[in-house]
């Protein structure tokens, strides 16, 4: 019955895709990335805040990193979605959404100096065809002449500081209780997220945006984090990783069942070429160069 935990968290991840797509005609993004940390962080204070300020003296020293890990995974990345959404559809971001794991790898290669795999090679390879076939519509003479469009870009942009942010949080291996650490990203999200709040055109609540805004604050922001934190204590970082690569299937489930969208022969192929590099990227690890042996005959 673990695996109902990182299941449950996918699920809530996947639908808030398309809470995200539902956004952008009811607030304004700047205001329900506002909104979304500021009630995940009041949420948790009575929780986690005597905690943290009993721990001050042993978090004092990380606020530096702290606050990058708040600017990347809670600031920008939800962020640019919510931006992004202006422009494409929720298919395309479960889709891009995808990346992430790809993204992550990738970057630990550079950051972690992680070695090379055939199955990174290839997997990027595929996966990158898939993506310039979806983004292109399967037309890719059309993408090369008229370039990606903003939409797109903040969709890539957005992967990429949550896989960095994956990759940091890695490297650096914090020496804090993993709930601490998270309520201090989500205040440095805080006050990183008010400035574009106060200056955003307008950020009022009414009964059409207020479900959105407590579906991100809540389920997507506490909820699915505790059920994938308790997924991977129980089955292991490696298992609940691959609860990952269900979140596309799900939101494009989701998206045609009640945003009408439409799946076309290009949301096929591109999705099913992105989603078959990120797995064959997580799951071939034969070594690109062979080390040498360690021992050598003597004569």
């Amino acid at each position: 019955m673990f695996f109902l935990y990182p299941l449950v968290a996918v699920v809530i991840w996947s639908i808030n895709s398309i809470v995200s797509k539902l956004s952008a005609s009811a607030i304004d993004p700047s205001a329900i990335s506002f909104y979304r940390w500021l009630l995940a962080l009041l949420v948790l204070t009575p929780f986690v805040l005597p905690g943290v300020w009993r721990a001050r003296q042993a978090i004092k020293p990380h606020l530096g990193r702290l606050a990058l890990l708040g600017l990347l995974g809670m600031a920008l990345y939800q962020s640019l979605a919510y931006y992004a959404a202006h422009s494409v559809s929720a298919l395309f971001m479960g889709i891009i959404g995808a990346l992430i794991p790809l993204l992550t790898v990738l970057l630990s290669v550079v950051i972690l100096r992680i070695a090379p795999t055939l199955g990174i090679l290839l997997g990027s390879i595929i996966s990158f065809t898939g993506l310039v076939w979806l983004v292109s519509e399967g037309n890719v003479t059309q993408l090369l002449s008229q370039g990606l469009g903003a939409g797109e870009l903040m969709m890539l942009a957005a992967s990429a500081a949550y896989a960095l942010y994956g990759v940091l949080t890695r490297r650096w291996a914090l020496p804090l209780p993993i709930w601490h650490s998270l309520y201090v990203q989500i205040f440095f999200g805080v006050l990183l997220l008010l400035p574009g709040f106060l200056l955003a055109p307008a950020v009022a609540l009414n009964l059409h945006n207020l479900p959105l805004v407590l579906f991100a604050g809540l389920f997507a922001s506490i909820i699915a984090p505790f059920l994938w934190i308790h997924g991977v204590q129980r089955l292991g970082a490696s298992t609940t990783s691959i609860f990952m690569n269900l979140i596309p299937l799900f939101t494009a489930l989701i998206a045609v069942l009640f945003l009408h969208e439409h799946l076309h022969s290009y949301h096929w192929i591109g999705g099913g070429l992105t989603l078959a590099g990120v797995i064959l990227a997580q799951r071939l690890r034969t070594p690109l160069t062979r080390r040498k042996t360690a021992g050598l005959h003597r004569l």
